[in-house]
């Protein structure tokens, strides 16, 4: 039962309800107010973390005395939800909260302090949102049951056939991604990982993806406008500078967070990067994760080899499976170029800054831009 574990609780912590308005929906007060508490906690840590934050490239040294503070705050949320799980209280980190969380329990020490690692950035601290979210229990079926008809082919890959359908329920486009059907067992496994990948991942400008269907391999996204390439063979002519420019910094914040998470595209192209057009906005999202490098997964050296223009050409010598931060930056710095001019022939640059800009991200490797910040930097420059 939950009720113990509440009551210790409330013996042990001096309740504040400094952020219980976030969490009036769970009515009852004694855990409105624990919430509350806990969320005040996290805030405080984090901000006190925050002071050793960002590390970039070398690892710092958080306190002892939050050391264990934190630890005994993250056992509290955790065993908290656990005892709650199957109640009406039912709650959920929020996703980003969660990922901090998870990074601190890979490095905290309940003695001596702790040390906390390289390219940690500073925690956004949730002052004006709630980091603990009640549980939606309601769940709609959908009355296809899944079921795809009515199907428009979209294009081919190496691994895969995309189609575009409409569903009626939604009243939305969606698209279906189907694994080829002669793919290998590696390759198949592979194809999934790129779903899972995706699914991990958090962020507006990385493309949606909803479900993997085990029966015949595929999985459902969202569906998006243009691919890059063909938007702007479209609108090339008419694309104001501000416009070109914002396209740009979507694509610099999605590779941002990218690697924040540890991964490297290793295959960013014009065809790989979609466009979603609203009203009053356009949205850049990255697709195609196939290829994408986590040093953790052993399929990312599995089979790859040097593809697409915008690549590193000395890949074809280093071999593919070298593929590093620089080679990520060679192509992010091609593809920001052909954004702002739709050409590809870096030759006979005008432009003096964009000429300096472009020089540097593909010239040689140990003096191209470190990372996407120092490159977004010299592209607000430009």
């Amino acid at each position: 039962m939950y009720e113990n574990y509440l009551a210790e609780l409330r013996m042990d912590m001096q309740l504040t309800d400094e952020y219980a308005e976030f969490y009036s929906t769970f009515e009852r007060n004694d855990i409105i107010l624990i919430l509350s508490t806990l969320h005040s906690f996290l805030i405080n840590l984090f901000k006190c973390m925050n002071g050793r934050l960002p590390t970039k490239n070398c690892v710092a040294h958080f306190w002892a005395e939050p050391s264990r503070e934190l630890i005994d705050t993250i056992d509290k949320i955790e065993t908290l939800q656990r005892r709650l799980k199957n109640s009406k209280y039912a709650f959920e980190i929020e996703k980003y909260n969660q990922s901090i969380i998870c990074k601190c329990n890979e490095f905290l020490s309940s003695s001596g302090g702790s040390t906390i690692p390289e390219n940690m950035e500073k925690i956004e601290l949730y002052y004006k949102a709630p980091i603990f979210i009640k549980s939606n229990t309601v769940k709609i079926e959908h009355p296809n049951n899944n079921s795809v008809n009515n199907l428009m082919p979209l294009g081919e890959g190496s691994y895969a056939l995309t189609y575009r359908y409409h569903d009626n329920f939604y009243d939305r486009d969606f698209v279906v991604k189907k694994a080829k059907k002669n793919l290998s067992e590696k390759e198949l496994k592979r194809f999934k990982q790129e779903f899972e990948i995706m699914k991990s991942l958090n962020s507006p400008y990385i493309v949606d993806v909803y479900s993997y269907n085990d029966d015949d391999n595929s999985y459902i996204m969202e569906y998006m406008d243009f691919t890059l390439d063909k938007y702007l063979r479209l609108n090339n002519d008419k694309i104001p500078s501000g416009l070109r420019k914002s396209i740009c910094l979507q694509l610099l914040k999605a590779c941002k967070y990218l690697h924040e998470k540890g991964y490297l595209h290793r295959d960013l192209s014009p065809t790989n990067v979609l466009i979603k057009t609203y009203d009053d906005v356009l949205v850049v999202k990255i697709a195609d994760f196939g290829l994408a490098k986590n040093p953790t997964n052993e399929l990312t050296t599995v089979n790859t080899e040097f593809k697409g223009y915008f690549n590193d050409p000395n890949l074809k010598l280093e071999g593919f499976n070298n593929y590093a931060m620089p080679h990520e930056i060679y192509a992010l710095t091609m593809l920001i170029y052909f954004i702002l001019t739709g050409k590809t022939n870096t030759s006979k640059i005008d432009n003096v800054k964009l000429k300096r800009f472009v020089q540097k991200g593909l010239g040689n490797k140990a003096n191209r831009y470190k990372s996407v910040d120092e490159l977004c930097e010299a592209f607000k420059n430009i």
